[in-house]
């Protein structure tokens, strides 16, 4: 945004006032709201500044399901209070990767440098676009931020780091403890009389039934068992995960290994082969059950193409009347009332009024395993643009910014910062643990808070204890996750790892569509690490030791 500001900042006042400030928080043992209160009056002394210098402009990248919009009210709170332009770039958050690499290639960087994928974080240091974050500069000017990680995710406080230096601030995800779900028609396992399968023999007669005896009651052989994302139950049943956007590692006798390479994928395969031979497995898989839009809509279950899929996150999978949950009534009075459906089961159901979908877990495998992916922990990483550094003020700009939207200990303003105007956008709950709770028209309003401009910040590892989260444990999805064993990236993975993931993928398809014999696993297997596969595992496992 390119707007005149009258309330301007001061580097070096600036600086003074949060090196003070800073000593007293890290010195003394302030209760909390004591914090906060330091805090508000740090923002507000700082921003009283008189100055005619112009404002910083801030290019800044971020989780977007929608546009923000250039006058969307809360960045232009965020602009008149920190004084400066924010240049929210809108790039779409399927297409993420790509729509920045252009940008770079055409030679624009963006301040604030969101890293969706934590295995690029390396990939764009050594690309020269990040600056190094000098680790005194990221406690002085984002401390609440540092402080949260240090708190409670201590084990990632330094997976930012390259040869010792920041160069990412790494972004977890407390939710990520809950694994993808295993998601059925309920109301074709009832019109075919099968429960819930629990064994791979008992998904194997399930997904035959979908095809052929008619689920869906409309007299035609129009459907199938599955599709790209179940295949990961399956091979869970094995023990590993292969469809993924990264390479899964798995830990296996004290060493890393690949997943996708390992013997027991080899007794996976066959009964895939078998079941796209059969016609039990829908022929697009190849090219996914999402078919645009947001990324985690399964288009081939909503359209009752398939009905079993693992695609999305639990949040994606609510029906109506799942829990209770605190909202407005028409009256204006705060009362629990069941959920209403998301995401996919909302779109289901849209088109199929009577659809009903039931979460189970994992099957088992002939030897006992079972598992469906887990999302890292480590969910991507916010950076400094090189760019940003260049200019005097700048990054330590950024940083009071990003610290401020992420991680206030004022819980007014941290929910504002997040979800916009308290009162209009969302109010308390009256009982304790306090919830936030989103108030009429915004709570049925898909991304509202891009479109507000809310939310401009990253993630922050503090427990959610809200009635959504409660039911996910109460469906154990906490349970059965399968994780990725490395999280970051590796030079040699850096280098060859897209190269592989595609070579991965391709020799899989083939795999299950007959493409290639199941005799050549060990020709893809020795493909794969003359490829640069040898030196990534390598790599991965000195990394562990």
């Amino acid at each position: 945004m390119k707007k005149k500001r009258q309330q301007r900042v001061t580097v070096l006042l600036t600086v003074l006032f949060l090196v003070g400030i800073t000593s007293i928080l890290g010195g003394c043992n302030l209760p909390w709201s004591q914090k906060a209160t330091v805090e508000k009056e740090r923002v507000a002394s700082i921003n009283s500044t008189d100055s005619t210098q112009a404002p910083l402009h801030i290019s800044w990248t971020m989780h977007q399901n929608l546009p923000v919009s250039e006058d969307a009210e809360m960045l232009s709170t965020v602009e008149d209070q920190f004084g400066v332009d924010l240049d929210v770039w809108n790039l779409e958050n399927n297409k993420y990767e790509a729509l920045l690499d252009m940008k770079l290639a055409q030679g624009s960087i963006p301040d604030l440098f969101r890293i969706r994928q934590p295995q690029d974080l390396l990939k764009y240091q050594q690309q020269g676009v990040l600056a190094e974050i000098p680790e005194e500069t990221l406690n002085t000017y984002a401390p609440n931020l540092m402080r949260t990680i240090r708190e409670q995710a201590p084990a990632y406080a330094h997976a930012g780091m390259i040869d010792g230096k920041y160069y990412g601030i790494p972004v977890i995800n407390p939710t990520n403890i809950y694994r993808t779900p295993v998601v059925y028609r309920q109301d074709w396992l009832d019109k075919l009389g099968l429960p819930v399968p629990q064994t791979l023999a008992d998904f194997e007669k399930m997904i035959y039934a979908f095809t052929y005896d008619d689920p869906d009651g409309n007299g035609i052989q129009d459907t199938y068992g599955l599709s790209s994302e179940g295949m990961n139950v399956v091979f869970g049943a094995f023990g590993q995960i292969v469809f993924a956007d990264q390479l899964y590692f798995a830990t296996k006798d004290g060493e890393r290994v690949i997943g996708a390479l390992e013997p027991e994928m080899q007794e996976a395969l066959p009964y895939l082969r078998k079941w796209y031979q059969d016609g039990v497995i829908d022929p697009e898989f190849v090219t996914g059950e999402n078919k645009g839009g947001y990324k985690h809509l399964s288009h081939a279950f909503i359209n009752s193409r398939i009905g079993m899929t693992s695609m999305g996150n639990y949040y994606h999978w609510i029906q109506a009347g799942d829990y209770l949950d605190w909202r407005y009534d028409q009256n204006g009075h705060m009362v629990k009332t069941p959920a209403q459906s998301t995401y996919n089961v909302k779109e289901l159901t849209a088109k199929k009024p009577d659809a009903q979908v039931v979460v189970g877990k994992p099957f088992t495998g002939p030897h006992g395993q079972r598992g469906s992916k887990g999302y890292d922990m480590l969910m991507s990483f916010t950076a400094i643009g090189a760019d940003a550094v260049k200019e005097p003020g700048k990054l330590e700009m950024i940083l009071r910014i990003l610290d401020y939207v992420s991680a206030n200990p004022d819980p007014d303003e941290a929910a504002t910062m997040t979800f916009g105007i308290k009162n209009k956008h969302w109010t308390w709950t009256d009982t304790l643990p306090r919830n936030v709770i989103i108030l009429p028209p915004y709570d049925t309003m898909f991304g509202y808070q891009n479109g507000i401009g809310a939310n401009i910040g990253m993630t922050v590892p503090v427990k959610q204890t809200g009635e959504r989260e409660r039911w996910a444990s109460t469906l154990e999805l906490d349970q059965d996750g399968i994780y990725n064993a490395l999280e970051v990236a590796t030079p040699s993975l850096a280098k060859y790892g897209q190269e592989l993931i595609k070579l991965k993928n391709k020799a899989y398809i083939a795999f299950i569509t007959g493409e290639r014999p199941l005799s050549e696993f060990d020709d893809f297997v020795q493909e794969f690490m003359d490829s640069g596969g040898a030196v990534v595992l390598k790599e991965a496992n000195d990394l562990a030791n």
